[in-house]
């Protein structure tokens, strides 16, 4: 009897959240930026002169304050710290994502969540965008970091965090997933090499050049379908049947549509 197969070189599809799934230029990153600034003030005792030049430097040192502030010896608990610098956050800027929405819908590989962030940043990022549904797995802060809130002193569990390899090991035994079938999307350059390091096929969002360890380039995430159309690859028998035909038209048709929608920036 006659049949057609879909194939893909791809079994899983990683996504990194903030600057990945929608663009923190909406006034998200600008707020999370004076959340942690004023935590540093009000929590740590830090000149408000000085704070921004914190925030810079221990993220850049460090992946972020949390870790900074932790490794320097200030004993933060991990839910104050993201309850007072994500809590905060103005989530009504964070604008539904129909588009973003068919396209995921449309790739049947598993879709995973992959996020230095806490869980309820991200279950709430994800409401917003109206895309939680989409994925299959949230790996988070506290998936990294399950003995932080059992330390005694800040200093005896560093904070690990996305470039990090252990991160990134961890990331992949949760999910489940075979390095060399997996795509990991991710706006950050340091994050997409430490992907490669571990295995993964990268993708480098927010940039339409490659750096040296993507092995793709997505502008805006919606141009997945253009760029790498191979998530999608139908290899049809050539004595495939009129049913068969008439399927794979029609989901090619629906690639075609979520294509020449209109742009949404991710």
């Amino acid at each position: 009897m006659a049949s057609c197969t879909i194939s893909s070189p791809f079994d899983s599809l990683i996504f990194d959240l903030d600057d990945t799934l929608y663009s923190s230029k909406s006034g998200i990153g600008q707020a999370l930026k004076q959340n942690v600034q004023d935590f540093l003030v009000e929590k740590c005792g830090f000149p408000e002169s000085e704070a921004p030049k914190v925030n810079r430097d221990l993220f850049r040192t460090y992946g972020s304050s949390l870790a900074g502030l932790r490794a320097l010896g200030y004993n933060i608990n991990p839910d104050d710290y993201h309850s007072f610098v994500h809590g905060r956050l103005p989530y009504d800027l964070i604008r539904p994502d129909p588009r973003l929405r068919r396209l995921l819908q449309s790739i049947n590989q598993r879709k995973i969540i992959f996020t230095n962030s806490d869980r309820i940043h991200a279950d709430k990022a994800l409401d917003r965008l109206g895309i939680k549904d989409c994925f299959e797995i949230i790996i988070c802060f506290e998936t990294m970091n399950p003995n932080l809130w059992n330390s005694n002193r800040p200093d005896e569990f560093p904070v690990v965090l996305k470039p990090s390899i252990e991160a990134m090991k961890i990331g992949v035994d949760v999910a489940e997933v075979d390095p060399r079938r997996t795509l990991f999307f991710d706006d950050n350059v340091k994050n997409v090499a430490a992907g490669k390091i571990v295995g993964l096929r990268t993708v480098l969002v927010g940039s339409a050049i490659k750096s040296k360890e993507a092995d793709y380039a997505l502008e805006i995430l919606t141009n997945m379908a253009q760029v790498i159309p191979e998530i999608w690859v139908i290899n049809e028998e050539i004595n495939a049947n009129d049913s068969d035909k008439k399927r794979i038209s029609h989901a090619l048709t629906e690639i075609d549509s979520l294509l020449s929608a209109t742009s949404v920036g991710a």
